[in-house]
């Protein structure tokens, strides 16, 4: 009697159990069953959500000298500071220089020739308190000719002007700025300068000698009236570091105005004293020519402290990835060093789609625990902000929620990269070191830079090349190329656009996932 080879029956497996969704789940229902794991992510989102008590515990109060006190020491008497002026965009801005004007209605065009753009620098103090000062320009001292709604601050403008190292530009409603001619401005290399009303349009022209017209630039404003203020300003922003006071002084001629003109008023726009200018212009008319001499800005405000935004409530993110880099890197470690490793390979022979579920559920807690956290953030740091006393920057709709979903992201792509690290090195403490050094170091690195001392090389290198990139995503402040700030991570700015640091991190995620597939599928469990 011949024997026959029985094969054993084996039961048909569900089409739903050997999907992908299922080994998702199963992944799923481990994660749930760590409790610690549950506990670290509400230790991210207190922390991020805590954090925000630090940092929006600012503020700024204003005083002048009102007596002494019997001991002799100088008694003060503290207010609040006015708030600056806001822009049309809401935004808060400088609006402060002196302003030769006129009233003008309707359409019409102001073209003047500038023969000479020079400036004082204030050096020191005597001992009598009188300011010393010497030759010299910032290089976004300004002259030229403008049109403004009024002379409110705040106001609706376009200019046409010469700046001290930046050539010829147009520049209007504080935040806009484009380029025209090149170099420095003089004598016998003078530049024309025109500006031309079209309804609520204005262009405006520059020209090497008053014949050949370039256009520079075009602004719409929207609800500029019918009577505004034309005429020539001058105006000198002061040093952001120092505090030192500047004045600029610009020589026109050939003062065109194709209004009836109806004679010049000089005024100091804004005032002096706080929001207003550092120090009272004038102008004079002789022999053909006007001089206008100011100082202040007409610019949006900029700079760390100077201007606060929605990004500040953010900052305890970098204390949020720590729990979240730890919960990563053990996801996938915790089996290796139980040896429960074998029985997830044995029970998904393949190993792409294992470290792909586990990446999809890591990535997925942890993207609504940032979420959440950001979430909660935002809404408390909203409030808190605007009683600091120090102006807000505005933030839209859409660019708050590229803010809190962008910071889930941001959470979410570093505990994958954190579970790729971990699946490399297979040890729970080498894989959290590597992971903190490559995601939390760096960013740590760039934020605690002096910032008087300005964005370093290595600075900008680190948040361009690294993993902190990605907190780019949260930058809600844009940098202004004609304002001088120190722009640096430590004041919420950085080198790459908001995507494009997100976009960093996604690369190294998926390279470190790319290495860790292929060394899971060549190693032994």
């Amino acid at each position: 009697m011949t024997n026959r080879a029985m094969t054993p029956h084996r039961p048909a497996v569900a089409a739903t159990q050997e999907s992908f969704w299922h080994l998702v789940h199963a992944e799923w229902t481990k994660f749930r069953s760590v409790r610690g794991w549950g506990i670290a992510m509400l230790m991210a989102i207190a922390a991020i959500s805590a954090f925000v008590f630090v940092a929006t515990s600012i503020g700024r109060s204003c005083g002048t000298p009102s007596g002494s006190t019997p001991s002799g020491f100088t008694k003060v008497i503290v207010s609040a500071c006015p708030p600056p002026p806001a822009g049309p965009g809401g935004e808060p801005v400088s609006d402060a220089f002196y302003f030769a004007h006129q009233p003008v209605t309707g359409n019409g065009t102001i073209t003047v020739q500038m023969t000479s753009l020079t400036g004082q620098v204030e050096v020191s103090q005597a001992s009598n308190g009188a300011l010393q000062m010497a030759p010299g320009l910032q290089p976004w001292s300004k002259a030229g000719i403008i049109i403004k709604q009024s002379t409110s601050q705040g106001s609706a403008y376009a200019a046409m002007m010469i700046t001290g190292s930046n050539g010829a530009a147009m520049q209007w409603d504080y935040v806009s700025n484009t380029p025209g001619l090149t170099g420095r401005v003089s004598a016998t290399s003078p530049r024309w300068l025109r500006l031309v009303r079209d309804g609520s349009t204005i262009t405006g022209y520059d020209s090497a000698n008053g014949t050949d017209w370039t256009l520079v630039g075009t602004a719409t404003l929207p609800r500029l009236p019918a009577t505004v203020q034309a005429g020539l300003f001058a105006a000198a922003p002061g040093n952001p570091n120092t505090g030192a006071t500047f004045t600029a002084t610009g020589v026109f001629r050939h003062i065109g105005l194709s209004w009836s003109a109806t004679g010049w008023t000089g005024t100091n726009v804004g005032g002096s004293g706080p929001n207003g200018v550092p120090l009272p212009g004038r102008f004079r008319q002789q022999a053909g020519t006007l001089s206008v001499t100011g100082s202040g800005d007409i610019a949006p405000l900029a700079g760390n402290l100077t201007v606060l935004s929605v990004q500040r409530a953010l900052t305890g993110t970098f204390i949020g990835l720590i729990p979240l880099i730890v919960v990563g890197a053990m996801f996938i470690t915790g089996e290796y060093r139980r040896g429960l490793i074998r029985v997830s390979l044995t029970a998904s022979p393949r190993r792409g789609r294992l470290l792909t579920a586990k990446a999809v559920v890591i990535g997925a807690v942890s993207f609504v625990t940032g979420l959440i956290a950001a979430t909660v953030a935002v809404a408390v740091g909203t409030h808190r902000l605007a009683r600091t006393g120090i102006p807000v920057w505005p933030v839209a709709a859409l660019a708050e929620a590229r803010l809190v979903f962008g910071t889930a992201a941001l959470l979410a792509i570093a505990a994958v990269l954190a579970l790729a690290i971990g699946t490399i090195l297979r040890r729970s403490a080498l894989a959290i070191t590597a992971a903190t050094v490559l995601i939390f170091v760096p960013y740590l690195l760039a934020t605690t830079q002096t910032p008087q001392a300005g964005p370093s090389a290595w600075g900008e290198w680190l948040v361009r090349a690294t993993p902190a990139a990605a907190f780019s995503v949260q930058q809600a402040v844009p940098q202004f190329s004609q304002v001088i700030a120190i722009y640096t991570p430590t004041g919420g700015y950085y080198p790459l656009a908001p995507w494009a640091g997100l976009a960093v991190e996604c690369a190294w995620a998926a390279a470190a996932l790319a290495v860790a597939f292929l060394l899971l599928r060549r190693r032994d469990a």
